[in-house]
């Protein structure tokens, strides 16, 4: 029933994330930490997440921009274990509420940068790569901070799904690999990311037909939404930690 439980989530979790680009980790941490403790939910999540960027990948292959791709790539790799080795050192809920005020904060931003038509280079790219492949290291889940850094890039729809994915698929390997290297990621928490994750790829496939035929306002509408949502819960995640025990 557990398993079954982590599909049926993880299936929703993986529509959703395929149609607005995030918000599958935000959606299936919290059963993982339900199911199996927070102390495998991290690494189980980046296996899966590894599996949901790489369905994504596969949906929309034709529309990756391989040079935003590389550019943020080239600095998020490295920048997602050094992440990771730091995880632990630090504290999460300071983390969550700063991200969590930038995701809400993006959203009045975004429309300001959409009024005065202001575009993000490929050399914005590079330095959110790092910023967010570190944060990516530390945290369950910073996709919602790509989201306005590739749509600021001009990318939408099938493009921005497909590149979002192929430049998050090396930070989340990086973070896996870091795990692995360190001893959190074993061969039974592996084949619960792997469960995890077939979810989410079924999901991905399932979401493009409705992204097909998504107006480009609907779509920025529905970014909108995520990352006001998305704010919102990593205040939530933030106060949750930080509450005192029984």
């Amino acid at each position: 029933m557990g398993f079954l439980f982590v599909l049926t989530v993880g299936l929703l979790a993986g529509t959703i994330s395929g149609i607005v680009g995030t918000g599958s980790s935000i959606m299936l941490m919290p059963v993982l930490i339900y199911q199996y403790g927070p102390k495998e939910a991290v690494p189980i999540m980046a296996v899966a997440a590894v599996m949901a960027n790489l369905s994504r990948i596969l949906a929309w292959w034709r529309e990756v921009d391989w040079r935003a791709c590389l550019a943020y790539s080239v600095t998020g790799i490295p920048a997602a274990a050094l992440g990771a080795r730091t995880l632990l050192a630090l504290p999460s809920h300071a983390v969550d509420i700063a991200i969590g005020l930038f995701l809400i904060a993006m959203v009045p931003v975004r429309h300001w940068l959409d009024r005065h038509q202001l575009k993000a280079r490929l050399w914005h790219l590079a330095v959110g790569g790092a910023v967010i492949g570190y944060l990516t290291g530390i945290v369950v889940s910073t996709g919602p901070l790509s989201v306005p850094l590739f749509l600021f890039y001009g990318l939408n729809k099938g493009a921005f799904l497909a590149t979002e994915a192929a430049s998050s698929l090396g930070l989340y390997l990086s973070k896996s690999v870091t795990f692995e290297r360190f001893g959190a990621l074993t061969s039974d928490v592996a084949l619960k990311g792997l469960v995890a994750g077939s979810s989410l790829m079924f999901g991905a496939f399932i979401a493009k037909r409705f992204v097909l035929h998504l107006q480009p306002q609907m779509f920025r509408l529905l970014m909108d939404g995520i990352m006001l949502v998305a704010g919102l819960s990593m205040f939530w995640n933030a106060l949750w930690n930080s509450s005192p025990g029984p």
